[in-house]
């Protein structure tokens, strides 16, 4: 079996699991490894990637953004860097240097050891770019307001006194000082911890006359220590890392400090899954994540201003990492060379700083969902009597919480099916699932234990609502359960009635103030009978069931967005109104890419706003001539994934959990859903896509090379930022001009010239 509970059966083996995926796919083939079109026809994934994580330091770089702001920026990219170096390039080190590695043919045609070699070359850029960016531009705009940080050697006596007193009280208790000699061997470094590693001598005592040691920086005390300024409304900081390092001699006393720096290790960090065996996934699960902390080293950070440079040395052998010598054309470098302090996420702490509100954006309430306003308490008759969208976090979440808490609540209601992806740490929809169990209700949670980064969340409330007597299943053991999906069964008097949310986010109230989603409430009986098979496949691999209206992965939403964008290539073929839109994270498919080009060539007008990566080329005379490609980014993360296939009433609409790569078409379970309703067809055609498509303040547009161009008010325009259109919710867009709407063939996307920011 591969649905998991908490209890101790066993995990079929491999083959078994293998045969049972291949008969829930039905006929659906793998993709293929080969491309029908040559290597100059797509952009690399990775290199696509580190160009959106570019997008994300241009707003930390771009001083229209309140001040906090770019530091978060600055923080985001930090963090989405170290992700990308322990799943992304840890699976291309594996791939380029493992023994038995599948060399994975990539459409672009960069084999694994190039990749990295580019990847090391543009992070490299980057990264220097952030810190002068901190340096030149943040810092000196930083101390303009009151904050500075200060360099040990420069705080007075009164800041001198409160850093003594925060060292003796609060770090020297935690510090463990380790010499690395043959009785002491070398401590495994954590995973992005912080550490000093110091170089000592001494001319006499215990020990060895020269040693190299270690001291890890203590995560549980915070990196900016306040030590306080005489001048009101001004404030000092010192890095809690120079703290420690002049009291170097304290914790290695009768030695002398020869030199000293700081290190950061990056390891290897996916759960690699598919290949084990255990008699429990939760299990195999929490023994992962022990090991997580001590993967293969992937990147190392040291502190540029290290003199010694056999200091560096001791720290990048005894991890194995590459360092770029020269003396090979295939040479590249693992090791980042920082001026500045390491790890830049440390910088979340002066972003959360209290009384510094005027340095943030202005905050913003989330709406009542339209279709929710003025119908009372009840969102069941809500929901009964229509359809209703959630545009989110320009519209509240809390109907969503609500559903669930009212239906635990609801002596009328019998049973809740509920996915949960990624929970928040006090999340209120775990806790009413465990209040409805306990009211005796039929409550099924399917928790997606492989929600990366989240395992340990997820581990913990899937615990605690079995405990309570939720019926807790962890789905497929290779197959990711991604959807999004929640489901209410309610006796009413004459039958039962199904109740169904599905979006494109998670179940977070948390980021779901951060990240933008769509989200459908509905009680139409075909979407729910859906609705219910699929919780059938998930919990008893319940197969068969004829799909009305949801299109499902892996069973057939491949081949279906395939079909989609096949039909919209033969009405342009036909001289009929032909059009596709698309609204997602990320592009990579080659399959895909292949059929938007495809219908560019039969004149198919296509828009894509692409979060992150795009490996698909626009523009190219012959070849994508019709499709443009976009992103935004800005001050919430765009999240949401909208899709369009053809114009005005003939127009399909849909929302998904799934963006349009292999892994979502195969290696996960992923809804896509329709939306019905004329009224909420309208509003995504007329009042959500143009104002996207419109943005010519925080959208960059993407060249046939895969570099974004930020865009500018033309001539005359005025200038629109599309979340801050959102925000302030207007309802009504202007009318495009003929050819220039989604709901045309055609034109150009800049269509809402003139509305105010």
């Amino acid at each position: 079996m591969l649905k998991r509970s908490l209890a101790n059966t066993p995990i079929e083996p491999r083959h078994d699991l293998m045969a049972t995926i291949a008969t829930i796919e039905e006929s659906t083939p793998e993709e293929s490894k080969e491309s029908a079109l040559g290597a100059d026809c797509f952009l690399n994934r990775e290199l696509s990637w580190l160009e959106f994580n570019l997008r994300v330091l241009e707003e930390a770089e771009n001083p229209e953004n309140p001040l906090m702001e770019r530091l978060k920026f600055l923080a985001i990219f930090s963090s989405n860097l170290d992700e990308f170096f322990m799943v992304r390039v840890s699976g291309i080190r594996e791939q380029a240097f493992g023994e038995s590695a599948p060399q994975d043919y990539a459409p672009d045609g960069i084999r694994p050891l190039g990749q990295l070699q580019r990847i090391a070359a543009r992070t490299q850029e980057l990264v220097a770019r952030q810190y002068r960016c901190l340096r030149e531009s943040i810092a000196p705009a930083m101390a303009a307001e009151g904050f500075e940080l200060l360099r040990y050697a420069d705080v007075d006596a009164q800041q001198l006194s409160q850093i003594d007193k925060f060292f003796c009280e609060r770090a020297l208790p935690i510090l463990t000082p380790m010499a690395v000699d043959p009785a002491h061997p070398s401590p495994r470094y954590h995973n992005r911890g912080l550490y000093l590693g110091v170089q000592l001598e001494q001319s006499q005592g215990l020990g060895p006359k020269r040693l190299f040691a270690v001291v890890q920086v203590p995560q549980v005390l915070p990196r900016f220590v306040n030590v306080g300024c005489s001048t009101p409304g001004q404030q000092r900081f010192v890095l809690l890392e120079d703290v420690i390092a002049a009291r170097l001699p304290e914790l290695f006393g009768g030695f002398s400090v020869k030199s000293w720096t700081t290190f950061r290790i990056t390891r290897d960090s996916d759960l690699e899954l598919l290949e084990q065996e255990s008699d429990d996934m939760l299990k195999l699960i929490e023994e992962r994540l022990k090991t997580r902390q001590r993967g293969q080293a992937v990147r190392i950070e040291v502190s540029a201003r290290v003199a010694d440079e056999s200091l560096a040395r001791t720290i990048i052998d005894e991890e194995d990492l590459h360092c770029d010598d020269g003396s090979t054309e295939c040479s590249y470098s693992e090791v980042y060379s920082i001026d500045g302090p390491l790890d830049l996420t440390a910088l979340w702490e002066l972003h959360k700083l209290s009384g510094y509100e005027y340095l943030h954006d202005k905050p913003s309430t989330p709406r009542t969902p339209r279709g929710l306003r003025n119908r009372g308490d009840d969102i069941f008759a809500a929901i009964a009597d229509h359809d209703i969208l959630l545009h989110h976090p320009y519209e509240s979440f809390d109907p969503v919480v609500d559903f669930v808490a009212r239906a635990a609540a609801d002596p009328r209601v019998l049973a809740i099916k509920q996915t949960l992806y990624r929970t928040s740490g006090d999340s209120p929809i775990s806790r009413a699932l465990i209040m409805a169990a306990e009211a005796g209700k039929h409550v099924t949670a399917l928790v997606e234990l492989k929600a990366r980064f989240d395992e340990a969340n997820n581990v913990s409330w899937a615990r605690q609502m079995e405990r309570a007597g939720v019926h807790v299943v962890f789905g497929f053991l290779d197959l990711k359960t991604h959807c999004k999906v929640s489901m209410v069964v309610r006796n009413e008097g004459q039958g039962l009635r199904r109740y169904v949310h599905l979006g494109t986010g998670n179940y977070n109230p948390t980021t779901a103030l951060l990240y933008t989603d769509v989200g459908l409430f509905t009680a139409n009986e075909q979407i729910a009978e859906d609705a219910s098979a699929v919780f059938n496949l998930l919990t008893g691999y319940s197969q068969g069931h004829a799909w009305r209206k949801l299109i499902v992965a892996p069973n057939d939403l491949h081949r279906r967005t395939l079909e989609l964008i096949d039909e919209q290539t033969a009405k342009a073929h036909e001289g009929k109104p032909s059009r596709i839109f698309a609204k997602l994270n990320a592009l990579v498919d080659h399959k895909v890419i292949e059929a938007l080009y495809r219908a560019s060539q039969a004149g198919v007008p296509i828009d894509i706003i692409a979060r992150g990566i795009c490996t698909l080329r626009p523009g190219v005379p012959g070849l994508s001539e019709t499709i443009r490609v976009r992103s935004i980014v800005d001050r919430f993360l765009e999240h949401s994934r909208i899709y369009v296939f053809g114009v005005d009433d003939e127009a399909k609409v849909f929302i998904s959990s799934a963006d349009w790569m292999p892994r979502n078409f195969f290696r996960r379970v992923e809804l896509m859903v329709p939306i019905q309703s004329p009224d909420l067809v309208a509003r995504v055609l007329r009042e959500i896509i143009p104002v996207y498509l419109a943005d010519n303040t925080r959208a960059r547009v993407m060249d046939s090379e895969g570099k974004f161009h930020l865009q500018y008010p033309g001539p005359g325009e005025a200038p629109l930022r599309a979340q801050v259109y959102f925000l302030a919710e207007r309802v009504a867009t202007p009318k495009p001009e003929a050819g220039d709407g989604i709901g045309e063939g055609g034109g150009d996307s800049r269509i809402l010239n003139g509305l105010p920011d």
